[in-house]
């Protein structure tokens, strides 16, 4: 194939591709739906954003079209009502029918939605849960990790509410007196429950509260620290991180053992005071490295953004994946395309298509992420295996298998869907 037809036809092939998409935080039609994340952005106030995310941006502004057929060259004040007159006619019309209807414009088969709980709309098997476990990691006061930045401070009181709401869903009146019995009344019957109710993956939006650097605690340590705050006081910061340690891998094992893979936010964002390097992928090679998690199956989310090269190195480990969900609506699918292009050389079968599919306000909705961030990575990946097309490194048809693995099949196989 010529330079000038590799990437044309591929990205004709790429997007008939009938896809799966491994996150995304999509909305139920209940009106005001506040369950899409266990720890949602709006509460942190103000803070920079890229203006890709802008509902200004050029990207949006095709997502408009697409979706809704906005007939104008750009988005005026002169246009917003009638653009908002169109959504709220379709939502409308869709019913509890509109995320499917988003689906099928979008051409993804399967999307998964990290959520606190499922909902209206959200229905399998078109849509699949992937739950929120962070907050089992935090049974004693998080005064004192809250107390570390602002947003810490407005993020931990939410991980406390949503463990006070598993405590009552297991009907548990209160935490146990010792570790091993909170382990096996709270949180393995937590994941139970979700396992049971059609998760398929757990989600740790820990580097959001901490670095990703999880040792290994004995139970002796972890147990110690449990049980002499858990009738009250707070934890110094070096106690409280030997019993997070100890419960992310009793979390991550457990997971394993009832088939459900386990997601680690790996970006350099959000917030105004996020700590990017506690987000390198590279510090969670010794739980990777843990021989008795080597049944539990890891997957970077959002690949590891500035960190993408570090997240490639760890695909080494035979149970470790990446996805491009947040590079798909932040970067260029030029600078995406480079990042693919790292990861497919080397690994192929390990590597999943994902959007981060959110709303990011009120008048660009995760809808509207979806249709983009789809999108941006098929053209994406169309590039990248243009390039190696071109360079020799694969033939037509193993990039239209690559291809196909990366959008579905490979997500496919890792959840048990195909």
């Amino acid at each position: 194939m010529t330079p000038d037809t590799s990437t044309a036809a591929l990205c004709e092939f790429i997007g008939g591709i009938r896809a799966i998409d491994n996150h995304t935080h999509a909305s139920t039609v209940v009106p005001g739906d506040t369950e899409s994340d266990a720890l949602p952005l709006e509460v942190l106030g103000d803070f920079p954003l890229p203006v890709t995310l802008h509902p200004e941006s050029p990207g949006w502004l095709a997502a408009f079209r697409a979706l809704y057929g906005f007939p104008h060259e750009e988005l005026s004040d002169a246009h917003w009502p009638g653009l908002r007159a169109t959504m709220r006619a379709i939502a409308e019309q869709q019913g509890e029918g509109f995320p499917e209807w988003v689906l099928d414009r979008v051409g993804t088969e399967v999307m998964l939605a990290n959520r606190v709980a499922m909902g209206p709309g959200l229905a399998p098997p078109r849509f699949r849960w992937v739950s929120f476990v962070d907050a089992l990691m935090l049974p004693l006061s998080t005064r004192a990790e809250a107390a570390m930045t602002p947003d810490r401070g407005k993020l931990y009181p939410l991980e406390a509410s949503l463990l006070r709401r598993y405590l009552t869903e297991l009907k548990v009146g209160g935490l146990p007196a010792t570790l091993e019995a909170y382990v096996r009344t709270v949180v393995t019957p937590t994941l139970e429950r979700h396992r049971q109710a059609g998760c398929v993956a757990v989600k740790f939006e820990a580097a959001l509260l901490r670095s990703l650097d999880f040792a290994d605690v004995a139970p002796t340590t972890a147990g110690s620290v449990y049980s002499r705050y858990v009738g009250g006081g707070a934890p110094t910061h070096a106690e409280y991180k030997a019993l997070q340690d100890f419960l992310f891998r009793e979390i991550a094992r457990e997971a394993g053992h009832l088939g459900m893979a386990v997601h680690i936010h790996s970006f350099e964002g959000p917030g105004a005071y996020y700590a990017a390097a506690g987000a390198d992928p590279l510090l969670l090679e010794p739980t990777f490295n843990d021989p008795t998690l080597r049944h539990t199956r890891f997957v970077l989310v959002h690949g590891g953004g500035v960190h993408a090269a570090h997240a490639r190195a760890m695909m080494w480990k035979p149970n470790v994946y990446v996805d491009t969900s947040a590079m798909a609506l932040l970067y260029t699918p030029g600078t995406l395309a480079a990042i693919l292009r790292d990861w497919l050389r080397q690994f192929p079968d390990r590597v999943l298509f994902g959007t981060d599919a959110a709303s990011f306000g009120p008048d660009t909705g995760w809808e509207l992420a979806a249709w983009l961030g789809t999108a941006q990575t098929r053209t994406a990946l169309a590039t990248a295996l243009g390039g190696m097309v071109r360079d020799g490194e694969v033939g037509r048809t193993r990039a239209e298998e690559v291809a196909t693995r990366v959008m579905r099949t490979n997500a496919g196989e890792l959840y048990g869907l195909l």
